[in-house]
């Protein structure tokens, strides 16, 4: 029996999938933004975030029946750590600094079974897959979602061998990558690098997916092509609101401290 996955189901139809960035270790949160209409995904942060791995079943949880699909973003490819995370629960994972091919290639490897690959099995809550026990293991490797962060020069280089390495998403954090680049956020190089990710994943038949901050960034690269997009987080949303409501009320200008401009 297939895993309930309804962002697979989404993306599979070609459909736009809008998400959002959770960094507060707060089921009441995760269940605002998941229930919020179009939003298919709930991106957990176990990277830069305040989550930690004992906080992913609850929240994989709470995202998961309220119609969303959770990603746990792990902090590095280390295959204990995507081990515990899809043990937990989510419909997939997402792993930064996918640098080069051989770093996707254990990633592919720690998201599936043998003989596909060395995860360890111990799915004992994954309630919010909609499988349970034995019916977990048959789908899992075709049904989880496997998504890698493309950070890095060489990565952009090796974008079309990345893509041929069993992934289902190339997500660019394009902070990092600018970074990485040594170049301009926005400029010509890092548009440059990420049109040449973008058309990648077209040739390749996989999910073009990329992070942002606002609605306006997200409208920009849902109108490029790209199918999965985050429109906002969490700390940000907090920030920008309290800092409206605050310049309305005394007539002053109130700069929101933005909480998550790095990715």
């Amino acid at each position: 029996m297939p895993l309930d996955i309804p962002l697979r189901k989404k993306l599979a139809a070609g459909e736009q999938a809008a998400g959002a960035w959770l960094t507060l270790p707060s089921t009441a949160i995760a269940k605002t933004i998941a229930r919020t209409n179009n939003v298919s995904w709930v991106l957990v942060d176990g990277e830069h975030g305040l989550i930690n791995e004992s906080q992913f079943y609850d929240l994989n949880n709470t995202i998961a029946s309220s119609g969303a699909s959770p990603i746990i973003r792990v902090p590095a490819e280390e295959t204990w750590l995507i081990k515990r995370a899809l043990d937990s629960g989510p419909h997939g994972v997402m792993v930064p600094m996918a640098n080069n091919v051989e770093i996707v290639r254990k990633v592919v490897s720690a998201c599936k079974y043998p003989p596909n690959g060395v995860r360890g099995f111990g799915p004992m809550f994954t309630h919010a897959t909609g499988a349970l026990g034995g019916t977990y293991k048959a789908s899992a490797d075709n049904d989880l979602l496997i998504a890698v962060q493309i950070e890095h020069p060489q990565a952009v280089e090796e974008i079309d061998q990345i893509c041929a390495e069993g992934i289902d998403i190339a997500f660019i954090g394009p902070f990092d990558l600018a970074v990485s680049m040594g170049v301009e956020f926005g400029g010509p190089e890092h548009e440059a690098a990420i049109a040449k990710i973008l058309a990648a994943c077209k040739k390749a038949g996989k999910v073009a997916a990329i992070f942002c901050l606002t609605g306006e960034q997200a409208a920009k690269r849902f109108a490029q092509g790209f199918q999965m997009v985050s429109v906002t987080t969490d700390i940000d949303t907090l920030t920008d609101g309290f800092a409206a409501a605050l310049s309305t009320a005394t007539g002053q200008a109130v700069e929101g401290v933005k909480g998550y401009t790095t990715n």
